[in-house]
């Protein structure tokens, strides 16, 4: 029996303990997070497939796991010996996890599941697919009684994100917040989201990797607001800016009790896919609060970067522009030396280059360094007992990116490391083409990321080409690599304003062969207004070289390669201030118009 297979037949015998005919263990924490501490990675223990999305469910006699396009390659790896069956997402003929629920389970049974870091719209999907079956939904973790060695809960420092970088202080926040909840008729606001959480709060920790926050829930009303966190955690000047900014401290580990015995009055805000189930519970059961469902306001808020961000994130990228710089040239000068190098001694030699640069707190992601075949698996992670090493031919893709005081950044860049193919070629400016169409993409006022997406895919849909994936994805400040409302897919509706900003990372994996993205930052500008209405466009404010070697000229319009030589202009006048002559001179020829 596989190591896999040997727990999942311990939880059966904690689902038979409580009655249990199935468990569904989701990728979430009671903050419903992307990246999660490792106290939480339930389903990753389980199944033994570590990427950071998907969905176990496990039932008497059979189970099976949930993941999306990007991870199909490695899940199908990494589940191989179990017992547990892969489900495709999006696949013909793959059904949904309520689908499957809704099949496997018969009147009178049970589904237990965690109702802290299950949300509300999940229970609520399950309870639809159910349709007319009695099927009891059970709120009860079995998965931490049988987890031997479970980490522990973090609770790293907290520390004060200045206002400096902020552009605003907590109390303005909260004024913000209060008017948008006046907008909705209510009066007050759970805050479980730690994204959300540490913008409203202007606090930052380290609770999970990558993810400068701190575990941790709000309550917002009128007149009041308290932060649920162990209050040892917060150093004297933490403390001092929240009682300035009239925020109360109350204890992480009280957040269910004090919702249960809340004795005033309020209309509370409430987003079914933004609270655990549990928590939406105690709002439910307590006559304190009526519920108003509707968009939780501080993304929507915090998605409009104001000026102090703005210029603060283009500092940001200006120092991530140059540890890029001296990471090439790096990079090329070993490989030039015919020295061993290893897509694991990628990621030891960004972190050299970043971590000197001012302000820089960590990295923002695991990097994903994948050299040939390796990059068609879209969140391939090296591992030191298998990673390749590099050879003189064929692509290298980078996707890396860093926490500094004052931005978040996300690049990725695909470098020809020698001889290529043709055909290698062909996708490379494919991938360009895609990139650039959605760089110069100018657009009336009030379209949404999906609208925008399909301007990305049209240069590869031509070819019978798509990725399993969006195009592109909102970025925090000094806060998840992945954050909204706004990206470029295909099913978000939220409408694009200036001062958003979103990735540009369309890309082309063929399995087996090659896998290719390049990937910078934009910002949503006004562009123009006329008697037909205002339009708006993008700026990029990722500062690097785009590999020009692969191209095949002659593939680009006249406005692509317009852009692509306009872009580099950019990058060598914003970078060259910054750099030593030889740098300037080495980013001067990578910088050369094409034509």
């Amino acid at each position: 029996m596989s190591d896999t297979n040997q727990k999942l037949a311990a939880l059966r015998g904690a689902m038979s303990a409580v009655n249990a005919d199935a468990c569904l263990i989701p990728s979430s924490d009671p903050h419903l997070s992307e990246y999660l501490p490792a106290h939480w990675r339930a389903r990753s223990h389980f199944s033994g497939f570590t990427g950071s999305a998907g969905t176990l469910v496990v039932g008497r006699e059979k189970s099976a796991l949930w993941t999306d396009g990007r991870y199909f390659i490695q899940a199908e790896r990494q589940l191989r010996g179990s017992e547990i069956e892969l489900m495709r997402m999006a696949q013909k003929g793959v059904p949904t996890v309520s689908a499957w629920l809704a099949d496997l389970l018969q009147d009178g049974q049970t589904l237990a599941l965690d109702g802290m870091v299950t949300a509300e719209s999940t229970v609520r999907e399950l309870r639809r697919a159910f349709g007319g079956k009695q099927v009891k939904i059970l709120d009860a973790d079995l998965a931490g009684p049988c987890w031997e060695g479970r980490p522990a809960v973090p609770a790293t420092q907290c520390y004060v994100h200045e206002v400096c970088y902020a552009g605003l202080s907590a109390a303005e926040k909260l004024a913000a917040v209060r008017g948008e909840l006046k907008k909705q008729n209510a009066t007050a606001l759970l805050v479980t989201r730690l994204d959300s959480a540490a913008w409203l709060t202007n606090l930052r920790a380290a609770d999970i990797d990558y993810n400068p926050f701190a575990l941790c829930f709000v309550f917002v009303t009128q007149s009041a607001a308290w932060l649920f966190i162990d209050a040892s955690r917060l150093p004297g000047e933490a403390l001092a800016m929240l009682r300035e900014n009239g925020i109360e401290v109350r204890g992480y580990g009280e957040i269910r009790s004090w919702l249960a015995g809340y004795t005033g009055s309020e209309t509370v805000l409430a987003d079914a896919g933004s609270i655990s189930h549990a928590l939406w519970s105690e709002l439910e059961k307590n006559p304190a609060f009526t519920i108003r469902e509707g968009a939780e306001p501080i993304q929507a808020l915090k998605g409009v970067k104001n000026p102090t961000e703005i210029e603060n994130l283009k500092n940001s990228h200006r120092k991530d522009g140059v540890a890029m710089v001296r990471f090439q040239m790096q990079l090329e000068a070993r490989m030039a030396a015919g020295e061993r190098v290893t897509e694991c001694d990628i990621a030891a030699m960004l972190r050299n280059v970043r971590f000197v640069q001012p302000a820089c707190v960590g990295e923002s992601f695991d990097t994903i360094a994948a050299y040939g075949p390796n990059a068609a698996m879209m969140h391939y992670s090296a591992q030191p007992a298998t990673c390749a090493v590099l050879a003189p031919r064929g692509f290298l893709l980078v996707d890396s990116g860093a926490q500094y005081l004052d931005g978040t950044t996300d690049i990725t860049r695909t470098y020809a490391l020698g001889e290529l193919t043709e055909e290698e070629k062909r996708w490379y400016t494919l991938v360009l083409k895609s990139h650039i169409d959605i760089a110069r993409a100018v657009f009336m006022e009030g379209c949404t990321g999906g609208n925008l997406d399909i301007l990305a895919r049209s240069a590869v849909w031509q070819h019978g080409i798509d990725y399993r994936c969006g195009t592109g994805h909102g970025v925090g400040f000094l806060g998840g690599v992945h954050e909204g409302p706004q990206s470029l897919r295909t099913t978000n509706n939220v409408v694009f304003k200036p001062g958003m900003t979103v990735t540009d990372e369309p890309g082309i994996y063929e399995e087996g062969k090659v896998g290719i993205r390049i990937e910078n930052e934009l910002l949503c500008v006004k562009k123009m207004e006329t008697e037909y209405g205002v339009f708006l466009g993008f700026e990029p404010f990722t500062y690097c070289p785009i590999d020009t070697t692969p191209v095949l000229v002659e593939m680009l319009t006249a406005d692509e390669l317009e852009w692509l030589n306009s872009y580099h202009a950019l990058v060598l006048e914003t970078l060259k201030p910054l750099l030593k002559p030889d740098e300037v001179e080495w980013l001067a020829a990578k910088c050369a118009p094409l034509g």
